[in-house]
């Protein structure tokens, strides 16, 4: 796989946008350029879940900026990714059509456990080496994410729906800062915390550390105001607590550390740290200067050297689930030859190799019906590394390997896209070259695929001493025409 100078990842936080360029040297990397901006996209979220115009706008005329410092790198390294706000919302889809046309990339929407994992990823990046386990807690606009891990590896990751964009909106309206409201914000944290604390109490972590804008906000602020030596302490967040409600409201807490821009999202952030550090009895927490947009970076600069995260995930999930492996490979490798004899890239391979590694996936649940087990499992499942879209087209490939396509929303509605339907063929027919769950003897292969029409051709004379694989590439066909494509099968060969 070629490999980048320059590599870059932009986050699009509930909060804040973040841009990150660094210079690849080895397996490290070296920051070149950062920009941020405070947009609240989860302070667009009206109680119908929908982004307002308002929000969408200063989204889009961040991302033009930020399209115009990623000129000239490399598509394959540049990766784009969006968390909570965009899997809140029920507009998300028509957003990021607008959003990617005004960067230029396409955009990922990650799964909780996911932002985890690339948080941790970049945090551990930035601290030195320690046999200690470490809890990481990172309170973003939207949601707020807790990992713990020892190296690099994170072990246990959760995401929980409570963010300082939304706490602060909530319970501090126009930044009054009350005490039955700042009560309330922090009982409702700890009610949230509540629910994995004993995955994430004390004794399954040594050291505790923050990351992102609120860590980074309140150690500034206990630092400076001589409230802490050193990172967040339950003792300086509670003297903060108190100046917090001398003042009353959020334009009046004149604090060293506090920006302008973190002013208005504070007494939230401050609610759900307060409540983390009381559910999870920590004392003292150090605040890293790293955290998810570093993430994706080392996430990217992995999948150039062999480190790709999804092929381990599928790895994982070939021998959780059982998965007969030397079947995933005869179907592997027909898929890929068809996708070759097709003219596919690099991309379309990847994906459909992994689909067809992992198509048998949902045999672990039942016989009938294996292929819908399979897609849900693929749609649903915690797969670290894989994006939701990522998750969602495999789950397309192995819903839609056998049976009527009629019967599939996405061919039913016609919303599946070309290029997936052209995937799905691919991986029908190898599924079916390979029925016999021996190695086929199959001649070269020669595909032709249009909008409209795919043939297949074959020697003369091959099909009729193949009578079972000739009834089912019948039977195929009819499936084909039942929504709109031709499926032809040239006896004569190419």
């Amino acid at each position: 796989m070629k490999t980048y100078d320059t590599l870059a990842a932009v986050d699009l936080g509930s909060n804040s946008f973040r841009l990150e360029v660094a210079r690849v040297a080895g397996d490290q990397l070296y920051p070149l350029d950062s920009l941020k901006e405070t947009v609240r996209l989860a302070g667009g979220l009206g109680v119908d879940k929908r982004l307002d115009d308002a929000a969408q706008e200063r989204a889009l005329a961040c991302l033009q900026r930020f399209g115009e410092r990623l000129r000239g790198l490399a598509p394959e390294a540049v990766r784009c990714v969006g968390t909570s706000a965009l899997r809140v919302a029920k507009n998300a889809d028509a957003f990021i059509r607008k959003a990617e046309a005004a960067l230029g990339h396409p955009i990922e929407i990650v799964a909780g456990r996911e932002e985890a994992r690339l948080i941790y990823l970049g945090v551990a990046h930035s601290l030195p080496a320690s046999p200690d386990r470490r809890l990481v807690v990172d309170i973003g606009g939207g949601s707020t994410e807790f990992i713990i891990g020892h190296g690099l590896k994170p072990h246990e990751r959760e995401s929980l729906h409570m963010g300082c964009v939304h706490y602060s909106q909530h319970y501090f309206p126009e930044g009054r800062i009350e005490k039955a409201a700042l009560k309330a914000a922090e009982t409702a944290a700890r009610v949230e915390v509540e629910r994995i604390a004993r995955e994430f109490s004390r004794d399954n972590w040594q050291q505790a550390v923050g990351s992102s804008g609120t860590a980074r906000a309140l150690r500034e602020i206990l630092e400076q105001c001589g409230w802490s030596a050193r990172g967040i302490t339950a003792d300086g967040l509670a003297r903060l607590r108190s100046q917090m409600l001398k003042t009353g409201h959020v334009d009046a807490l004149d604090l060293p550390g506090l920006s302008r821009e973190r002013r208005p999202v504070i007494a939230g952030g401050f609610a759900i740290m307060a409540g983390v550090f009381a559910e999870l009895a920590i004392e003292q927490m150090d605040v890293a200067d790293t955290a998810m947009r570093e993430g994706i970076l080392y996430d990217l600069l992995g999948r150039f050297h062999q480190h790709d995260m999804r092929e381990a995930t599928v790895d994982e999930f070939t021998r959780r689930y059982h998965i007969d492996g030397q079947q995933a490979a005869r179907v592997s490798r027909v898929a890929l030859a068809l996708l070759q004899a097709a003219g596919g890239d690099e991309h379309d391979a990847r994906l459909l190799g992994w689909a067809a590694r992992l198509h048998e996936i949902g045999l672990m649940v039942s016989h009938g019906g294996y292929h819908r087990h399979s897609g849900y499992i693929l749609e649903n499942a915690d797969m670290p590394g894989f994006s939701r879209t990522e998750q969602a087209r495999l789950a397309l490939l192995a819903r839609a390997q056998r049976g009527a396509l009629a019967k599939l929303p996405a061919f039913a509605g016609g919303t599946v896209s070309e290029h997936d339907r052209l995937l799905v063929w691919l991986l029908r027919q190898a599924v079916i070259l390979c029925r016999s769950r021996a190695e086929p003897r199959l001649p070269e292969l020669h595909v032709e695929a249009g909008s409209k029409r795919v043939c297949l051709a074959l020697p003369a004379g091959w099909l009729q001493a193949h009578p079972l694989t000739q009834r089912a590439l019948e039977e195929e066909a009819a499936h084909w025409q039942a929504v709109g494509v031709k499926y032809a099968i040239d006896h004569a060969g190419a």
